[in-house]
C-alpha cells in the first residue's frame, strides 16, 4: 500500500509540473503579444512623427518661397 502512495505522489508531482509548465508557456505567449503590440505603436507613432516633419519641413519651404518672391 505504501508503494501505490509513492507512485501516486510521484505521478501527481509530474502532473503539477506540466501543469505550471503549460501556465508558464501561456504567460510567455501573452507577453510576447503585448510586446507586438507594444513594437506595433512605437512604429506607428514614429510614423506618424516622421510624416508630421516632413510636411512641417515643406511648409517652411513654401513660406520661405512665397516670402522671397
Amino acid at each position: 500500500m505504501t508503494a501505490s502512495f509513492s507512485i501516486a505522489a510521484k505521478l501527481g508531482s509530474i502532473l503539477i509540473l506540466v501543469a505550471l509548465l503549460i501556465a508558464l508557456v501561456k504567460q510567455l505567449i501573452a507577453f510576447v503579444g503585448l510586446v507586438t503590440t507594444a513594437v506595433q505603436i512605437l512604429i506607428a507613432i514614429a510614423f506618424v512623427a516622421v510624416f508630421a516633419l516632413v510636411a512641417f519641413l515643406a511648409y517652411k519651404a513654401w513660406q520661405d518661397r512665397s516670402k522671397a518672391a
